[in-house]
């Protein structure tokens, strides 16, 4: 399947859930979510902090898409940027975070945040094929840059249909950002060519269907066909890693939305994303969000 048939193909679902507003020079930590998250930055300079990656910079313009099970957070630099528009969260039924300067500066960041869904061909959680961060601008001279206008005047103009509007806006955004970062072979969408290739993609549809399930590098190839060594060689050159690695990650990501959707015990959790031993998910887990699973819960019910 060609690219543009991918395109046509896929089901983008956005949903704004909150403004961050950082007056001068301040920090907000953003706890990790069990959806991938995308930030527009609506004003203002800064950058979004990683676990154990680069700080990635951000200004009016940037889009930013967080994988879901990643910490993050926003710090801002206090720079004076083009004014913007008074904005209404309240009335847009939108969370309104807030940091107020650590030293000085009087500018302020203002970013619209939204969990982001991409479905293929009846798959859910494609979205999860994205392991790393991606970041693109839409700032003037950029064909999408009319969009961020009209974000800024729902956000602070909101009246009926507003909502609708602003997740038509973010999911155009993201299909920009998306054939953008695939126009100069972003390694971070290794999984466009993956579905591209039938036998792949076969072997993908089985992984983010049922993550639970006892998959093997030995299953998955019989699956499609081919000897061991030669699925394995094609899935990596097609993805950009081994069909294990990527297991392990779906099945995180998987338990992530249980822990956040259910109230099924942390055991249940961890025999319906694969493993046998509590104990053995627990530390898993752990060790991808720096959190236990009781713990990643109970962050998800305070907020």
């Amino acid at each position: 399947m060609e690219f543009e048939h991918i395109f046509d193909e896929l089901e983008i679902t956005t949903n704004p859930f909150a403004i961050c507003e950082l007056q001068g020079t301040s920090n907000l930590g953003l706890e990790r979510d069990a959806s991938a998250t995308l930030h527009y930055i609506l004003s203002g300079e800064g950058e979004i902090t990683l676990r154990s990656r680069a700080p990635l910079r951000v200004y009016r313009g940037s889009l930013v898409l967080i994988p879901a099970l990643q910490s993050h957070g926003l710090h801002s630099f206090g720079v004076t940027s083009n004014p913007v528009p008074k904005c209404k969260p309240a009335a847009l039924s939108l969370g309104h975070l807030m940091a107020t300067p650590d030293c000085g500066g009087d500018g302020q960041l203002i970013a619209l945040c939204a969990h982001v869904d991409v479905g293929l061909r009846g798959v859910a959680d494609i979205i999860d094929l994205i392991r790393e961060p991606l970041i693109e601008n839409v700032s003037a001279p950029n064909r999408m840059h009319p969009a961020l206008q009209t974000l800024l005047y729902e956000i602070a103009n909101p009246s009926l249909g507003s909502r609708a509007m602003i997740r038509a806006l973010l999911t155009q955004c993201m299909i920009e950002m998306l054939r953008k970062r695939l126009a100069v072979s972003d390694n971070a969408l290794h999984w466009m060519a993956a579905l591209a290739d039938p036998t792949v993609w076969k072997a993908l549809r089985a992984m983010l269907d049922e993550p639970g399930d006892n998959h093997t590098v030995e299953s998955l190839a019989d699956s499609v066909g081919m000897s061991r060594a030669a699925f394995a060689k094609r899935f990596s050159s097609a993805y950009g890693s081994g069909p294990i690695e990527l297991l392990r990650d779906l099945r995180m990501r998987r338990a992530g939305a249980l822990l956040r959707d259910t109230d099924f015990p942390v055991k249940r959790v961890a025999e319906m994303v694969g493993f046998t031993s509590r104990s053995a998910f627990s530390r898993a887990f752990e060790t991808t969000t720096g959190q236990p699973p009781r713990e990643f819960r109970a962050s998800l019910l305070r907020r």
